[in-house]
């Protein structure tokens, strides 16, 4: 069985402008995601989540590394088909879109019909109506179906730590454009950049 998603020494850097080269901020990630799963992240604002995502489904380019769904290196990938590898929506479910200046012909298929990777960047959770309950069984469907969901929370109430630990099974955390993987969420909490991160929200929900 091929592996879902590789992200295998990927790292965008940012310079100050085209003429100064001097690093502005940078992002770093290296992991294997092998299974179907839910995955959840966070990070504080400007951390990288973000362009973490951007990177995964192709629509920013690295400046070193690859990413791989199902085998295939995403930024090889035909442009109006890699979105059926991984897809990225941003807050209110509005798909994140890209350019590239090489032609489609001269890129990759993408081999599959229906995203892989789904990645859910901060979207907003409405307490009324059953809204949540009904957005929890779409990321089961998801996963059900064999697909990699992530989903991606800056959490500023109590039901957003909620969420990550009724549905997750994996977590990460980006801060300063360090992705830290751990496999629980009790693992999650017990690192001291998140704890330090989610501050009043920890005393709320032991209170």
């Amino acid at each position: 069985m091929t592996t879902i998603l590789e992200v295998k020494g990927l790292e965008k850097v940012y310079t100050a402008s085209l003429f100064s080269r001097v690093p502005t901020f940078r992002l770093a990630a290296d992991f294997t995601i092998s299974n179907p799963a839910i995955v959840g992240l966070m990070g504080p604002n400007g951390s990288g989540k973000t362009t973490l995502f951007e990177l995964i489904t192709g629509s920013n380019v690295p400046t070193n590394g690859e990413v791989l769904v199902q085998g295939r290196n995403i930024h090889k990938v035909r442009t109006d088909e890699r979105d059926r590898l991984a897809i990225h929506y941003h807050q209110s479910y509005q798909v994140r879109h890209f350019r590239s200046f090489i032609p489609n012909v001269l890129r990759q298929r993408a081999g599959v019909d229906y995203p892989i990777v789904h990645l859910f960047d901060e979207p907003q959770f409405n307490t009324q109506d059953g809204y949540i309950g009904f957005m929890l069984d779409f990321f089961r469907k998801l996963r059900g179906e064999g697909r990699l969901v992530f989903l991606c929370v800056h959490p500023n109430e109590r039901f957003h730590l909620d969420i990550l630990e009724e549905i997750c099974e994996q977590f990460m955390f980006v801060q300063y454009g360090s992705v830290t993987k751990v496999p629980s969420y009790e693992a999650l909490l017990e690192l001291p950049t998140v704890r330090a991160y989610l501050g009043d929200l920890l005393e709320e929900k032991a209170a």
